[in-house]
This record gives structure tokens, sequence and C-alpha cells, in this order.
């Protein structure tokens, strides 16, 4: 359970304590509770507490979230954290984050603002990284163990710590060192103020509020870290339950194309789960070629199967090989007349998808679209 303990006032600086103590695996304790027992209270006698920095003012995603996730780690989980601009408080803290013009982690300084940092993830990722990115870097992969209550070194371990900075902590960094998310200079269509960043950054206080004091806006950075606390843990969990178990289902469907057609253009799920963005992937990582062509799976519902053409690019419209022109936007018999394949239930008008009653003319449309 995470729990607030102390709300102690340092001149303009406000201390917090927050005591993390995970029974089970961290997306099952993830709460906030207000509490008035006293920061020692909080923590075994006779132990230190840490205490980890970031400015005052003005908050983003970045130090909330960064402050969030060094709190879940074992060198900081009892860490106080401290808002500060002040030099000479930050010297004597154990981490500092986004403030301080330093980043050196083996004396765990993770600013990103000052004069030549270029710092990325690596791995393929070229994004500058932000005062979270620089979090996730270096306690990324304990993090997750812990969720996974496997140890780092767990293969598991490193595919999630990439695929959850892919997928979550990316556009944090990006969006916070103002790297647009296209190539041009052309003004958004639309803006978008729906995305963590912008939600985390709604807890400021409004400039109309009467109370601006350091109190209020101390506890309204609390509740920035709970929310992009909550979001990173959700992201994390998602990853540990479905998208892995998912990639491996898709690893191995990959790996036995060649018991179902002998051209390996065709896969076939033995069970259904979200294999597009998996498939791109894992044809890139293993140099397949011949690209795979059509995904076979059954319909739950119905006990049917569909035959899917695989995309161009993940989440396109385009086909790489569509079904064939003379059998879209035919149905049942008229399908299974025109292919010559009995079972035919559809063929959508733009040819990415059909369906058949049965895996044998499933697989039969698939293999006769190759040749058409």
């Amino acid at each position: 359970m995470l729990t607030i303990f102390s709300r102690t006032l340092l001149g303009n600086q406000r201390l917090f304590n927050f005591n993390f103590k995970p029974q089970r695996p961290l997306y099952l304790t993830l709460s906030i509770m207000a509490a008035t027992t006293t920061a020692a209270a909080s923590s075994p006698t006779n132990v230190a507490v840490k205490r980890v920095g970031t400015h005052n003012g003005s908050f983003h995603c970045d130090e909330a979230l960064g402050c969030f996730m060094i709190r879940l780690t074992n060198k900081f989980s009892n860490a106080q954290i401290v808002r500060s601009r002040d030099p000479q408080v930050l010297e004597e803290l154990d981490a500092v984050l986004d403030v301080g013009g330093v980043y050196d982690p083996t004396q765990d300084r993770y600013d990103h603002h000052q004069k030549g940092f270029e710092e990325v993830f690596g791995h393929g990722f070229n994004t500058k990284l932000s005062s979270a990115g620089l979090v996730y870097k270096h306690f990324g992969k304990e993090i997750i163990a812990k969720e996974l209550q496997v140890d780092q070194e767990h293969p598991d371990v490193h595919q999630l710590f990439l695929s959850v900075y892919k997928s979550f902590m990316e556009a944090i960094d990006a969006i916070d060192n103002g790297i647009n998310q296209y190539d041009t200079d052309q003004p958004p269509r639309y803006v978008n103020n729906t995305h963590l960043s912008s939600r985390v950054g709604k807890f400021n206080l409004d400039w109309v509020d009467p109370d601006q004091s350091a109190e209020k806006e101390n506890a309204a950075f609390e509740r920035a870290m709970a929310l992009a606390g909550s979001e990173f843990l959700d992201n994390v969990r998602f990853h540990a339950r479905s998208w892995l178990p998912a990639r491996s289902i898709v690893m191995d469907c990959l790996a036995a194309r060649g018991d179902v057609d002998p051209s390996g253009e065709i896969m076939v799920l033995d069970r259904f789960c979200p294999w597009k963005l998996h498939l791109f992937e894992l044809e890139e990582e293993n140099k397949i070629d011949p690209s795979i062509k059509y995904v076979l799976y059954e319909d739950g519902r119905n006990k049917t199967w569909r035959v899917q053409a695989v995309a161009t690019v993940p989440d396109g419209f385009e086909s790489r090989r569509p079904l064939p022109a003379q059998w879209r936007g035919l149905r049942d018999d008229e399908l299974s007349q025109a292919s010559g394949i009995p079972g035919g239930i559809f063929v959508h008008m733009s040819g990415f998808i059909g369906g058949n009653k049965t895996f044998e003319g499933a697989l039969a449309m698939a293999k006769a679209a190759l040749k058409l």
C-alpha cells in the first residue's frame, strides 16, 4: 500500500514521506491514503530515510512520474520527496530529478535541462530522455522484475523493459522535450489535451485560485504523482498479463508457418490474441522472408474461421496481398461458387478479410489467394 505519511513544511519546501510496502505485485497494491502518522513512525528504527528532490513551482509529467518510479526501487523505497530549487537543499539530498543541471547516475542526479545533454534510451530508440526516462533507463528493469516477481535477468524482464518504453515512456520523454510526433512544420489539425502529460499538467494550480501556497501546490503534485504512477503500473500490468503472452503465441505460430503451407506465407493462430504488432516486430527481428500474407484464426463467437490479409504497416488499411478481387463483396453460396471452395461466408469489399465455415475452407481460401 502506498501511504502518504507526513506534511512537514521546511520554509518554502515541503517534505513528503511515502511508504511503499509491496506484499504482492505492484499493480495490486497501488492506492493513495492520507494519514496523520509522522515520518519517523513510518520508518524502521535506526534506518535513515532517503530523500529525493525535484523542483518546486509548476510541475510536469516527467518529474511526477520519475518521483513515483524511483520510490518503487529498493534503494529509495522509503524516500521522502523534497521540492525545492535551492542548490544548498538539493546538494544534501540522496537523489535529484529534473533540477540541478546534472546527469550523473553514480550520484543519482537525473536532470536533463543542461546544455549538452543528449542522453537517449538506446536499444534503437533515439528520443532525448526526460527525468522520467532517465529514472526508467536506470531502474526500469528492477521495477518490472518486482512486478513479475522474477529475477532481473529473466528474459521477460528485458522484453517488457523495451516494450513499456516504446508504448508508454517514449511519448513522455518526447513531449517534455518538445519533440514533434511527425516531421512537419505545419500546425496540427487539432489540439490533443487528453494525453497523460497534459492531464498531469492540469493539476498545477490555476492562476485565478486565491490559494497559491506551497502546501496546496505540493498537494497537487501528490495527485500528479498518483495519476502518472497508476497509469505507468497499468501499462506494465497490461504488458505482463496480455502483451507478453500474446507475443509468445504469435512467436510459436510464426515458427510453425512451414507446417501450414510450404510457401511460409500463411500463419494460423492456434488461439486468438492481439497479433498484428507482434507479427511485424517478430518478422523484423527474425528476418522473415517472404513475409506473412494471411493470418487464420477462429471466430470464437460462432466457431467459424477468418482469413485476414496482413496490412503493409501496423494498423494500416492497405494489405500486403488482398484477397482476390473476384471474391470481394460476395457472400455464402455466391462466394463458394466464385472461389470453388465450399463453406464460404464472406469477403470484405476491400479484400482485407474473409470468412469460411471451417478451418479447412479458410486455409483453402488463403492458399488459393496466394496463386490468384
